[in-house]
């Protein structure tokens, strides 16, 4: 009997997933394999061996499959000394993650009742790994630190076939006893369910992985790798362009300022409502690194000053002092930082009981509160509108000779735009008939006024 009363209680915390995302199996499906296959199409449809980046986007897989058809590719393709020197990072971050102090942060309530900790230290392993990486470029020179760029497809493999591994990894595990599953993984299905995360929090001891990888290897490694770009432009033209600096500035920042205020990142819906699978693991590791910096990539081969090379897109003959290209950027960029930081700190202040704006808010019937003023007043997500600001930012200091360095703005909003609803369907189901109230007091999901 106590055997059955716990099998019981067990179906009732682990139910089984009865709606799909992302178009169920099918979806994961191409997903699974359309994510690698994107990654390396950026590459190879943008790199100085294929002649730079094309105006039409239309071009890129066309550069793609010539490339697949070259022997030099699948030669390319593994390369043990960058397969060993990511084992090595991410090793470097696990023990980061182990010997450096930091606070011990209570998660969310999760439905067992419980609530997980977490330990608080991305910051210092980020302060400690750009430390490392600044002292052995000081001591060995630019040209030391430009691995990065050099083996770059081999570093992309290394992290695909690390995601693989884990994705595996905890896949299987999920089938202990006693394991808490996602309640979106659990539909039975292998293909589906490797992909959207089985297992809710899959841990090894008191170390978490799905939260450890979202905020260290990959973060981490995407301002590395920028900084590796900067270096193979040094090595080039003997210096690096002001907007090579505005890239490493913008992009550098929101990671510091990510696992500065790591504490934040246990409240968002990739920590409480999904599970880790092939998804997070192949986003945190490969797509963050490597898809995001592909502005400082293309500024390595295309080197842009500003003032001059970023209008010619307007005006061949047109010229405006460099420092007026500059500070335009910067001023989208301190937008964008602004609304975001603001957001969220008005959701954190009043998530903890503050409320120094006395900012209004809407009581819904089960007793959660609803902010209506303020920047949550405006939209009903917009700290996204920020983050879509920054992004607008990070794109312009490559110009506007191809719309494949603003491949980020398009991707970001469509990741946005998918987040928000999967949100407000969330929301929907909790407060019923008070969240079609809300929805009237404020309208907007993203951008005030247009959307």
């Amino acid at each position: 009997m106590p055997s059955q009363k716990k099998g019981k209680i067990q179906n009732e915390l682990n139910p089984r997933t009865t709606e799909y995302e992302f178009l169920g199996p099918p979806g994961a499906f191409l997903i699974t394999f359309g994510v690698p296959l994107t990654v390396y199409a950026l590459f190879f449809g943008c790199s100085e061996s294929s002649g730079g980046c094309p105006p039409p986007l239309a071009s890129i897989p066309e550069r793609f499959t010539t490339a697949l058809s070259d022997c030099a590719f699948w030669s390319n393709l593994w390369d043990t000394q960058a397969a060993l020197i990511y084992l090595a990072w991410y090793a470097f971050c696990v023990v980061a993650w182990t010997i450096l102090p930091g606070d011990w942060v209570e998660g969310v309530t999760m439905r067992t009742g419980e609530k997980k900790k977490y330990k608080i230290n991305a910051f210092s392993t980020f302060l400690l790994a750009l430390g490392l990486a600044v002292g052995y470029i000081y001591r060995n020179g630019p040209q030391s630190f430009t691995f990065l760029y050099e083996k770059w497809v081999g570093f992309v493999t290394a992290s695909l076939v690390m995601s693989v591994a884990q994705g595996l990894a905890v896949y299987v595990g999920s089938f202990r006893k006693g394991a808490l599953l996602a309640l979106g993984g659990n539909s039975g299905n292998f293909i589906y369910d490797f992909y959207i995360g089985r297992e809710l929090n899959p841990s090894i001891g008191s170390f978490d992985i799905k939260s450890f990888n979202e905020l260290r290897p990959g973060l981490i490694l995407w301002t590395l790798v920028n900084i590796s770009m900067a270096c193979e432009q040094t090595v080039r033209t003997g210096g690096v362009s002001d907007a090579m600096w505005l890239v490493l500035l913008f992009q550098g920042w929101y990671v510091a300022d990510g696992l500065y205020n790591e504490p934040a990142i246990l409240t968002t819906m990739d920590i409480t409502t999904d599970g880790f699978g092939f998804m997070l693991s192949v986003g945190d590791l490969t797509w963050v690194p490597f898809v995001y910096s592909l502005q400082a990539r293309f500024l390595v081969f295309r080197p842009v000053e500003l003032g001059s090379g970023l209008y010619q897109y307007f005006d061949n003959e047109s010229q405006i002092p460099r420092y007026l290209g500059v500070l335009s950027i910067l001023f989208v960029n301190a937008l964008g930082y602004w609304i975001f930081r603001e957001a969220n700190g008005e959701k954190n202040d009043f998530r903890n009981g503050k409320n120094p704006k006395n900012l209004q808010y809407f009581t819904t019937e089960s007793g959660s509160k609803l902010l209506t003023t303020g920047w949550w007043g405006r939209s009903r997500h917009p700290n996204y509108f920020g983050d879509l600001v920054m992004a607008l930012a990070w794109s312009l200091p490559t110009g506007f000779t191809t719309p494949v360095t603003y491949f980020y703005v398009v991707y970001f909003t469509v990741l946005l735009v998918h987040r928000q609803r999967r949100d407000e369907e969330a929301c929907e189901k909790k407060y019923g008939k008070d969240w079609a109230k809300y929805k009237k007091m404020v309208p907007y999901r993203i951008i005030p006024y247009v959307y």
